[in-house]
């Protein structure tokens, strides 16, 4: 657990030095949110084997007072409730210290829609993650095009120039 952690630690440093050397802001900032919601993954044949591929999340963004601020789904997209959506592009991919949860994510920004809040997002950190793994059985010839949908939740931080 501690080297997990230490790893993560290393990551989010890791990060914080490549994006300051990218985009030394003036002032940084970051916003915080709790995403809570479900994985969703479809049941697909691959040659004579079957497995759960991941179609996308859908979740909601709250803030710290239980406030809804935006939504996740596909892309991996993030869209605030003033329509300002980033799309992120996988960085760097760590194993959750909480079994049966999703990975821990640093992504970064690879589009931007809208003048919001999303617009300036450059990084996007993915921790805390609870719940949201592929079922392990249940995808078989009876099942292809088959959805399952499993709840999760995790800390998302929207690091901004």
């Amino acid at each position: 657990m501690q080297k997990i952690v230490m790893n993560c630690a290393l990551v989010l440093m890791s990060f914080t030095a490549v994006a300051h050397a990218q985009n030394p802001p003036a002032k940084p900032s970051a916003i915080e949110a709790f995403g809570k919601g479900v994985q969703i993954y479809t049941c697909k044949a691959s040659n004579s084997s079957y497995a759960w591929s991941l179609k996308g999340p859908d979740a909601s963004l709250l803030d710290a007072k239980g406030s809804v601020i935006g939504k996740h789904f596909a892309g991996p997209s993030w869209q605030a409730t003033d329509g300002s959506t980033v799309v992120g592009a996988p960085l760097n991919v760590s194993t959750s210290p909480n079994a049966g949860a999703i990975p821990w994510l640093v992504l970064q920004a690879k589009s931007h829609s809208g003048d919001g809040v999303m617009a300036n997002v450059q990084y996007i950190v993915r921790t805390r993650t609870e719940g949201g793994v592929a079922p392990a059985s249940g995808c078989d010839a009876g099942h292809v095009g088959a959805e399952v949908r499993v709840p999760y939740s995790a800390i998302y931080l929207f690091f901004r120039s």
